[in-house]
């Protein structure tokens, strides 16, 4: 099914150095359209950029995505987001994830777990833009933060709900 959410394969994953790059692209769109964001990255203990998640599908349905998990500003490790869904669905969309961890608990749990779904483990809430215009640095007190934008393509329901998380090794 990764075909259908435009998976890459071995030979066309993405280098570090691609991650990186997009991600910073990513992470820069997201502190312009929502300041909330960039106020809530600086109590942040990390934060997991998946510049690029593909999803589509036809009754059944997947998506992919590649990021970096950074902490002070630096790259400490890579992951991939995947999910496989069936149901009423059709259409084909990328969108961008970023988390924010705002606990060293959350933070050791996504390093040492060997795939972790949200629901499982750290709590995480997903921030709409109007959620995110009256969180504060002070209301937030929740493991993870998570904001989706940079949607294009047409397909209902973006959302993190049975999403696996699992640490990768891309090359340089």
């Amino acid at each position: 099914l990764a075909f259908l959410a435009g998976a890459p394969t071995s030979a066309t994953a993405a280098s570090a150095a691609e991650i990186d790059r997009d991600a910073a692209s990513a992470l820069a769109d997201l502190y312009r359209q929502t300041p909330a964001a960039k106020a809530l990255a600086q109590q942040a203990r990390a934060i997991l950029v998946f510049p690029k998640v593909v999803k589509g599908g036809l009754l059944i349905g997947g998506e992919y995505g590649q990021g970096v998990l950074r902490q002070g500003g630096k790259a400490v490790a890579y992951f991939e987001i995947a999910a496989v869904s069936y149901g009423l669905q059709a259409g084909a969309q990328s969108f961008s994830y970023v988390l924010f961890f705002m606990t060293d608990a959350a933070v050791q749990y996504a390093k040492e777990s060997k795939g972790w779904e949200f629901g499982v483990g750290p709590s995480v809430v997903v921030l709409d833009e109007g959620m995110a215009k009256t969180l504060t640095t002070t209301t937030a007190r929740d493991d993870i933060y998570a904001f989706v934008f940079g949607q294009e393509g047409l397909m209902a329901g973006v959302g993190l709900k049975g999403s696996k998380i699992t640490r990768i090794w891309p090359g340089p």
